[in-house]
């Protein structure tokens, strides 16, 4: 076939172990084969990322900002252990973290849903997609071990010199104490990037924090969503006919439990974090998890949910064979893909995006998927390695264009 041209480039990310290696086979298997891709690459493995000083990280963002959209491999976020693995110059910061403050970004998390594989929570019919505010919080705290009996304060001194103070406690023995922020400006970001997000999908938003506690950190939160939906979004969700809400944490759990999908659920940063692993694993795997990182100016960054899958990086190093799902970083490029085809109004991208997610899920529909998969699916499975799981989608793709 001829392949299917691409005018402007999107940003390509490299990533670290087994998700390195399967970047390169599906794009090897299901992309190059059909479309002459044009991409700007950047290596994000973790040498690459020590040798640049992390300066290739800050590359990469600023390249999703002049292209307006890019794709990531999964990358290491080094602790102590990979200090000493990959001899490091410094523990460097979590790649995801720095393009987040880079692109000012809110992301959001969706399970792909396949017909085989049921949701663990039986009312779930539709994908839920957590948004995540990705700044500020406990990612940005500063703590303290408290050494014995004192008092902590929490002051604030402005551009005059004038300092507010409260007591945050006395302690009569050792403790620990923590310091959080955020900014109306990076929450108002959040606020839009989910309205527009929900309104774009024609789902409703929920959004929930705990202002009855927090009194002026999380109902800051709450007011300005309210200020932002009431000026800029009412009468626009009024004639989709979607709805936005807010309601406590603990009730939305409840009412998430009881629901039956087919919305976006807006999280402050550390719930978010927590909410989408969850919504990933009751719906079958955090493998069939997308991720896209949604800026206020429009600039889109894509990958896969989850991590390295360090273990069967191993194994695969051994020469023993590797059973690891690669959806979630197919659906990366096909989001990518796709939405480099709508910005650029190039059909035939986004048709191929289309086809080849089509081809992916009909895999697995027909039974044959990677080992997590076949634990979880209904009907007969039969369990491929890694590399062949992606030839089976080929075969699949295939037939859309021969």
């Amino acid at each position: 076939m001829k392949k299917i041209p691409m005018t402007t480039p999107l940003v390509e990310m490299d990533g670290d172990e087994m998700t390195r290696i399967i970047w390169k086979m599906l794009k090897d298997e299901l992309i190059l084969p059909y479309v002459e891709l044009n991409t700007e690459y950047y290596d994000l493995g973790l040498e690459h990322r020590n040798e640049t000083n992390d300066q290739v990280t800050v590359d990469s963002a600023n390249a999703i900002k002049k292209y307006g959209v890019g794709v990531k491999c999964a990358t290491i976020t080094p602790n102590q252990a990979r200090m000493s693995e990959y001899d490091l110059k410094e523990m460097w910061k979590s790649p995801n973290g720095t393009i987040r403050a880079i692109l000012d970004g809110t992301v959001f998390r969706s399970p792909i849903i396949v017909n085989n594989v049921k949701p663990f929570v039986k009312t779930w019919k539709k994908p839920i997609t957590i948004a995540r505010h990705a700044y500020g919080d406990i990612y940005k705290n500063v703590e303290m071990k408290v050494p014995g009996k004192g008092q902590a304060t929490l002051n604030f001194t402005n551009e005059a010199g004038e300092t507010v103070s409260e007591v945050i406690h006395n302690f009569d023995g050792p403790g620990i104490i923590m310091g959080m922020h955020n900014t109306n400006k990076s929450i108002e970001s959040f606020a839009r990037a989910c309205f527009s997000y929900a309104l774009d999908r024609k789902e409703d938003l929920w959004f929930s924090s705990k202002d009855t506690i927090s009194k002026k950190y999380d109902h800051t939160f709450k007011d300005i969503f309210a200020e932002i939906y009431d000026a800029e979004f009412k009468e626009k969700y009024e004639e989709a006919g979607i709805e936005y809400f807010y309601t406590l944490i603990d009730d939305a759990v409840a009412r998430v439990i009881k629901s039956e999908g087919g919305f976006v659920w807006a999280c402050k940063n550390y719930d978010g974090d927590v909410m989408s692993d969850m919504v990933a694993t009751a719906f079958g795997s955090l493998a069939m998890m997308t991720s896209v990182l949604v800026s206020p100016e429009g600039y889109y960054e894509y990958e896969a949910a989850h991590g390295t899958v360090q273990r069967h990086y191993y194994k695969h190093l051994k020469g023993e064979e590797t059973s690891t799902n690669s959806m979630a970083t197919i659906f990366a490029w096909t989001g990518a893909l796709r939405k480099r085809g709508e910005l650029d109004k190039n059909e035939e991208l986004i048709a191929f995006a289309d086809n080849l997610e089509k081809a992916s899920i009909a895999t697995i529909e027909e039974g044959v998927m990677t080992k997590d998969m076949a634990l979880l699916a209904e009907g007969e499975t039969k369990v491929v390695n890694t590399e062949d799981f992606i030839k089976e989608i080929r075969v699949r793709l295939d037939r859309f264009y021969n």
